[in-house]
């Protein structure tokens, strides 16, 4: 059975801190088509469109038809644990450090067996629930959970929090507390049992509803912090990147034009400065200090690194033309910093959300993503450990229409 975690003590700074490790990372390129599902959420095994035969492991052809026509589609997450065992020993550097894991050969519901990490209040021989998570290398692994019910700490399962970057007892940075999304955040990470939560604000002296109710919430600490000032960004970071645990990068500058509206040259400058070069710089300030602590346990560790972006980040809009380009500059490099960080067991997750609830947006009809259905998507997403998710129902249309056919995507925003 799970135990409660307790909160962690105080870390002796006299204690050497260790070298973050990763898992073993070799896979073979067909393998990879797991991360498909994986990355979202999704329990999506390898599939044969010729017999109907779900897959695993990945392979080139179907044992059972030889056919070549393979797709990865969601697969019913139910199964039957066959036998386990618990590894106490190994010789692999990464697992000595992990406690006595439990893995069992299960037999899917549908129709394959499979080999998975085993929760602590799975029933011996029960019905378990799987999932296809990505450990710190980036790569697919299965884990298998109860099927009903469990213990009242089940997220505290040592295994699942090394999977995941829960935000229980860690301390979080909320980089722009001017967001729509920065208040309902900070409430969500302190509900979801976050130590403590830094807001950075850009010209606290300017007046903002958001950020005077910030300043109201038990737990939240207002920090100065400004994106387009690298000294701002670097002085902030030497108080906190040894403090931060969960960095979550939620710079909002949305400014309407095309590309032919007078002035967008010098729109673009400043959006890009937020938005692009901001994480730019956050990345430089933070990025080494989260990865030389990507190996401090599993309590306090630096977990994860969040982008709020658009979902306009991943095609062009012509009524939103530099803030479309904005995103998608920043997207590159969110990319770019995940390999970086994957080096120290950090995570880089995206959360993608359309049109918000937000005065900028209102000549735009609805439907609109509510702020705090974004603040607790982010939530949902360190406690399970996705990578990219979409928020609201505009946001899973557009995921979806891009997977069938991103031409189609490219023609609609022509209109709007």
């Amino acid at each position: 059975m799970t135990r409660e975690l307790l909160p962690p003590s105080k870390k002796n700074p006299l204690e050497r801190s260790q070298v973050p490790l990763r898992p073993p990372a070799a896979r073979s390129a067909p393998t990879l088509g797991l991360l498909i599902g994986a990355t979202q959420g999704r329990f999506a095994l390898q599939h044969c469109d010729g017999c109907g035969r779900f897959l695993y492991p990945v392979r080139d052809v179907c044992p059972d038809c030889l056919g070549q026509r393979l797709s990865f589609q969601d697969a019913p997450r139910g199964g039957v644990l066959l036998s386990e065992t618990t590894i106490d020993i190994t010789a692999d550097p990464y697992f000595r450090r992990q406690p006595a894991q439990r893995q069992g050969l299960v037999q899917a519901d549908c129709g394959v067996t499979m080999i998975a990490l085993l929760h602590r209040d799975c029933p011996a021989e029960g019905r378990v629930r799987l999932s296809l998570m990505t450990d710190r290398a980036g790569m697919p692994v299965v884990f298998a959970h109860p099927e009903t019910g469990g213990a009242p700490h089940m997220e505290d399962d040592p295994d699942w929090r090394e999977l995941t970057a829960q935000p229980k007892f860690r301390r979080v940075l909320i980089t722009d507390g001017r967001s729509p999304v920065a208040e309902p955040l900070a409430r969500q990470l302190l509900k979801a049992g976050a130590q403590e939560v830094f807001v950075g604000v850009a010209d606290r002296w300017k007046p903002a509803p958001g950020v005077d109710a910030l300043g109201g919430i038990e737990g939240v600490t207002l920090c100065d912090l400004d994106l387009r000032d690298e000294r701002s960004v670097t002085g902030l970071a030497a108080d906190l990147a040894g403090k931060t645990d969960i960095l979550i990068n939620s710079a909002y500058h949305f400014r309407p034009g095309g590309l032919f509206d007078a002035g967008q040259v010098l729109r673009a400058k400043d959006t890009l400065d937020i938005c692009a070069l901001g994480l730019l710089r956050l990345a430089q300030a933070f990025g080494p200090a989260l990865m030389g602590r990507g190996g401090d346990g599993t309590t306090r560790n630096a977990a994860a690194w969040v982008n709020v972006l658009s979902i306009w980040a991943q095609t062009g809009r012509p009524a939103s033309a530099i803030f479309a380009a904005a995103q998608a500059a920043e997207l590159s490099l969110a990319q770019s910093l995940r390999g970086e960080l994957a080096q120290g067991g950090v995570r880089v997750m995206n959360v993608f959300a359309g049109a918000l609830e937000d005065e900028w947006f209102e000549d735009l009809p609805p439907p609109k993503t509510a702020p705090a259905a974004v603040a607790r998507t982010v939530v949902t997403a360190l406690e399970q450990g996705i990578e990219d998710s979409y928020v609201g129902p505009d946001a899973e249309e557009f995921r979806a229409r891009m997977a069938r056919n991103p031409k189609e995507v490219e023609r609609l925003m022509w209109q709007g």
